[in-house]
C-alpha cells in the first residue's frame, strides 16, 4: 500500500484513521515520526541518504553516491536489527533500491517519491506500506517539543541547530583530517537520535555501531563495539569495521573508560558536546 502525505507533523498530520487499508500502528508512527526526523537532518550533508530504524533508534545510517549504494552501507551496520524495520530515503526510490530494499522483511518506507518501476516491485510486498513525502526536510515542523508526564506536559524548544566545521574546536595535538570531520559532523547527526546515552562510530560516511539507550556511556560504547564485531563476524571481515572510524557522543565523557574503550576498538577521532 503507498500512501500520500504532506507530512507527519504541522498541516496534513498523518493518522492511522486516514489510512486505507491495513492501518499504521502506534509503533509504526512513532518510529515513522524518528525516521522522518532523522533523515531529515541529513539533508545539509546534501548526499543520497539512509536511515533504517527500529523502535525510535537507528540500526544503520548512511549516505552513499547512490541511494543503493547508501541502503546496503546502512544495512551492514546491523542487519540483524534491521528485520521489521522503517527505512527513511531523501531521494526517489529507483528499482535497484527497492530490490535491495525488498530482500528483508520491512515495515515502512519513507521516501519523496518512487519511480513506477520500484513501485510495482514493493507493491508485491503485502505487508508493507510506504509513504510518500515530498522534501521531509523542508515539511514545517513543530517549533515545540512535547511530551507527557503524570498530571501534564513537558514542553521546550526543538533542538533545530545544524552541526558545521567552523564549529569545531580542536582540543588535541592532532588535527582531524578532512575525511574525519566529514565523518564525525555526520556520526553527531546520527547521534542527536539516538536513545541516550548515546554512542556512534561511523567511517566513510556510513555507521559501523551503535550503541543506545544504555545506563552508561561506556555500556553503549561497549555495545556499539560488540554489535559491530558481531556484524564484522557474520559478513565474514577480516577485522572490525570500528578499525579507522570516528566516534561520536551525545553527551561528554564524565571518565576516560568509554573513550578509551573506543580508542582501543580502533577509532581514530572522537566529537563531543563538552
Amino acid at each position: 500500500a503507498i500512501y500520500q502525505t504532506t507530512g507527519l507533523k504541522g498541516e496534513g498530520v498523518l493518522t492511522a484513521t486516514q489510512i486505507q487499508g491495513k492501518p499504521l500502528s502506534f509503533n509504526n508512527i512513532n518510529d515513522a515520526d524518528a525516521a522522518f526526523e532523522l533523515i531529515s537532518d541529513l539533508k545539509p550533508l546534501n548526499k543520497p541518504a539512509v536511515a533504517i530504524l527500529k523502535h525510535c533508534n537507528p540500526c544503520g545510517v548512511a549516505l552513499g553516491d547512490s541511494l543503493e549504494e547508501a541502503y546496503r552501507k546502512a544495512l551492514t551496520c546491523d542487519a540483524v536489527s534491521a528485520f521489521g524495520s522503517i527505512v527513511a530515503v531523501n531521494r526517489k526510490i529507483d528499482e535497484a533500491t527497492a530490490k535491495s530494499i525488498s530482500e528483508i522483511f520491512t515495515e515502512v518506507v519513507i521516501a519523496p517519491d518512487i519511480d513506477l518501476a520500484a513501485r510495482m516491485l514493493l507493491e508485491k510486498k503485502k505487508a508493507l506500506r510506504i509513504l510518500l513525502i515530498e522534501n521531509p526536510a523542508d515539511q514545517p515542523r513543530n517549533e515545540y517539543a512535547v511530551r507527557s508526564v503524570a498530571g501534564g506536559f513537558l514542553v521546550q524548544t526543538r533542538d533545530q541547530d545544524r552541526l558545521k566545521a567552523e564549529n569545531l574546536k580542536t582540543v588535541t595535538k592532532r588535527k582531524a583530517s578532512t575525511q574525519e570531520v566529514r565523518d564525525m559532523i555526520f556520526a553527531f547527526t546520527v547521534a542527536k537520535h539516538v536513545k541516550s546515552n548515546a554512542i556512534v562510530f561511523a567511517k566513510n560516511e556510513a555507521t559501523v555501531g551503535i550503541g543506545a539507550g544504555q545506563m552508561s556511556r561506556l555500556d553503549s560504547a561497549l555495545l556499539a563495539i560488540q554489535k559491530a564485531e558481531m556484524e564484522a563476524n557474520r559478513a565474514g571481515l577480516p577485522e572490525s569495521p570500528i578499525q579507522h572510524s570516528v566516534l561520536a557522543s551525545d553527551a561528554f565523557f564524565p571518565f576516560s573508560d568509554g573513550l578509551l574503550a573506543g580508542i582501543e576498538a580502533g577509532a581514530t577521532a572522537v566529537i563531543q558536546p563538552g
